[in-house]
Protein backbone atom coordinates (compact mmCIF):
# COMPACT_ATOMS: atom_id res chain seq x y z
CA UNK A 1 0.00 0.00 0.00
CA UNK A 2 1.20 3.48 -1.21
CA UNK A 3 0.92 6.86 0.80
CA UNK A 4 -0.37 8.79 -1.54
CA UNK A 5 0.22 11.94 0.63
CA UNK A 6 4.03 10.61 0.41
CA UNK A 7 6.66 13.39 0.04
CA UNK A 8 9.02 12.64 -2.62
CA UNK A 9 12.49 13.09 -1.25
CA UNK A 10 14.28 16.54 -2.15
CA UNK A 11 17.56 16.01 -3.74
CA UNK A 12 19.26 18.88 -3.49
CA UNK A 13 21.20 20.02 -6.80
CA UNK A 14 22.45 24.18 -7.37
CA UNK A 15 23.04 25.16 -10.75
CA UNK A 16 25.72 27.50 -11.21
CA UNK A 17 27.17 29.43 -14.03
CA UNK A 18 30.39 32.02 -15.76
CA UNK A 19 33.08 32.48 -17.74
CA UNK A 20 36.06 30.25 -17.72
CA UNK A 21 39.77 31.07 -18.36
CA UNK A 22 40.55 28.06 -20.81
CA UNK A 23 37.84 25.96 -22.30
CA UNK A 24 39.32 22.91 -21.37
CA UNK A 25 39.35 23.21 -17.82
CA UNK A 26 36.53 24.26 -15.34
CA UNK A 27 38.48 27.40 -13.56
CA UNK A 28 36.21 30.66 -13.70
CA UNK A 29 37.72 33.79 -15.41
CA UNK A 30 36.69 35.40 -12.05
CA UNK A 31 34.87 33.97 -8.73
CA UNK A 32 33.26 37.36 -8.19
CA UNK A 33 31.32 37.20 -10.75
CA UNK A 34 29.48 33.73 -10.74
CA UNK A 35 25.93 33.11 -11.43
CA UNK A 36 23.70 31.30 -9.05
CA UNK A 37 21.20 30.36 -10.93
CA UNK A 38 19.41 28.38 -8.24
CA UNK A 39 18.90 25.53 -5.47
CA UNK A 40 16.32 22.67 -7.17
CA UNK A 41 14.94 19.77 -5.21
CA UNK A 42 15.51 17.68 -8.57
CA UNK A 43 17.81 16.71 -11.28
CA UNK A 44 15.29 17.18 -13.66
CA UNK A 45 13.89 20.89 -12.61
CA UNK A 46 17.97 21.65 -12.00
CA UNK A 47 18.44 20.74 -15.97
CA UNK A 48 15.73 22.63 -17.12
CA UNK A 49 17.57 25.94 -15.39
CA UNK A 50 20.64 25.04 -16.92
CA UNK A 51 19.92 24.35 -20.43
CA UNK A 52 18.38 27.75 -20.01
CA UNK A 53 20.74 29.16 -19.14
CA UNK A 54 23.32 27.66 -21.56
CA UNK A 55 21.29 28.94 -24.25
CA UNK A 56 20.84 32.10 -23.59
CA UNK A 57 24.45 32.57 -23.34
CA UNK A 58 25.20 30.58 -26.49
CA UNK A 59 27.17 33.71 -28.13
CA UNK A 60 29.81 33.62 -25.40
CA UNK A 61 32.17 30.35 -25.74
CA UNK A 62 33.96 30.74 -22.39
CA UNK A 63 30.43 30.94 -20.39
CA UNK A 64 29.45 27.52 -18.89
CA UNK A 65 26.89 26.26 -16.31
CA UNK A 66 27.44 23.34 -14.43
CA UNK A 67 24.78 21.48 -11.97
CA UNK A 68 26.43 20.73 -8.62
CA UNK A 69 24.42 17.43 -6.89
CA UNK A 70 24.79 19.18 -3.10
CA UNK A 71 22.89 16.25 -1.80
CA UNK A 72 25.49 13.83 -2.57
CA UNK A 73 27.55 16.66 -0.20
CA UNK A 74 25.78 16.70 2.69
CA UNK A 75 25.37 14.39 5.94
CA UNK A 76 23.17 15.34 8.58
CA UNK A 77 24.53 12.44 10.43
CA UNK A 78 27.89 13.27 10.21
CA UNK A 79 26.99 17.43 10.82
CA UNK A 80 26.44 17.04 14.39
CA UNK A 81 29.79 15.47 15.11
Amino acid sequence: MTDQNAVPPQLLHIVIGGELRHLGEPTFRDLSQVEFVGAFGSYDEAKKAWKARAQATVDNAHMRYFILHAHKLIDPRGDAT
